[in-house]
């Protein structure tokens, strides 16, 4: 006759059908969380849409090791000593370079206008959030950062032959206000900086005072200051690059009036005075005003200030984070600044 099994050995097999089951559920999870992970990783390292070489690069600098991209045009045929136009393009918090590719669709018009472009890469070691670190100068963070940003610039230009006479930097958010720093700490190395939806520069030394400036709560002191201190040798009055501020009045994650600030005080640092008032629209987009300060008849800072537009590129690709296709095409508002700038210091 046999034997029953007892308890302990039918416990010990249910224990052991459900280690096999949970095993296997688990198996099978991992290979569909190591399928979304891989599928995720080739969306980052694939090229943005478009013609044209994206060309991955590594530079070192005091902030350690940042990665980029660089867009080249397709069908380059550079002619022996040529170099070509470099703008430097700086993702807001939350982007990758390839996102602020493919949202600003910048590779379009490098490749009919000539130009590369440059796509730095946040570490999300150095900041969770991929925010470029623009306010924390107490710290020096800052700094070694825009430091860093410099030799990957350096580098494009000795491998990729950029033009060193012409490079220009813009950024969106995170990005605009790290563009802005960087001309300030650099004014000599760029033609242009563009911000798009950034806070005004000198209005934030650290984390919690870079809240408040988004918010647009900019002490008085710190902002009366921002010329001499914040803007450092750009102050001479004669070094800081022609800045274009591009911001919507509906953008509830940095206050609008960051964009008459920093209009305000790169104004101040180059003697230039504010124009006319003019209101432009082209077609259905969004309209803007739009106010050019002057200097001995340069135009030293553009504002453009757009209407309906919240935190978001203007004129972006559709359904893209942080971009809204409503708006005038900031990326060619950009380029032809960027464009001018270049051909008003060949003539100087």
């Amino acid at each position: 006759m046999a034997r029953r099994p007892s308890s302990a050995t039918a416990l010990t097999r249910a224990y052991q059908r459900n280690v096999k089951a949970l095993t296997k559920a688990a198996l099978q999870g991992s290979q569909r969380l190591a399928g979304q992970l891989q599928r995720a990783g080739t969306q980052h390292l694939a090229p943005p849409p478009g013609r044209g070489d994206w060309i991955g690069g590594m530079a070192l600098g005091p902030a350690g090791a940042r990665g980029y991209h660089l867009y080249r045009p397709p069908d380059l045929k550079l002619q022996p000593g040529e170099r070509l136009p470099l703008l430097v393009m700086l993702h807001g918090c939350g982007q990758t370079g390839r996102d602020f590719a493919a949202s600003t669709r910048m590779d379009r018009l490098a490749a009919q206008h000539r130009f590369l472009v440059l796509y730095p890469e946040q570490d999300r070691l150095a900041n969770p959030q991929g925010c470029w670190n623009w306010y924390d100068r107490r710290s020096g963070k800052a700094d070694a950062e825009a430091a860093t940003l410099m030799a990957a610039v350096d580098q494009v230009c000795l491998l990729y032959r950029a033009d060193r006479d012409r490079v220009a930097v813009a950024g969106l958010s995170a990005g605009a206000s790290m563009a802005a720093l960087l001309a300030t700490r650099y004014p000599v190395r760029f033609k242009a900086v563009a911000m798009h939806s950034g806070v005004a520069p000198g209005a934030a030394k650290s984390p919690v005072t870079a809240l408040g400036a988004m918010r647009g709560q900019h002490p008085p002191a710190l902002l009366a200051t921002a010329v001499g201190k914040a803007l450092g040798a750009a102050a001479l009055f004669t070094t800081l690059p022609p800045l274009l501020v591009l911001h919507g009045d509906a953008d509830t994650v940095v206050a609008p009036g960051n964009a008459q600030d920093s209009a305000a005080i790169w104004a101040a640092a180059t003697g230039a005075v504010p124009g006319k008032l003019r209101e432009l629209q082209r077609g259905q987009r969004h309209p803007m005003r739009v106010t050019d300060y002057k200097h001995a008849g340069r135009t030293c800072v553009t504002l453009c200030e757009i209407a309906q537009l919240g935190h978001a590129w203007s004129g972006g690709t559709a359904r893209a984070p942080f971009s809204d296709p409503g708006g005038p095409d900031a990326s060619r508002l950009v380029w032809a600044f960027a464009a001018r700038q270049f051909a008003a210091a060949a003539r100087a």
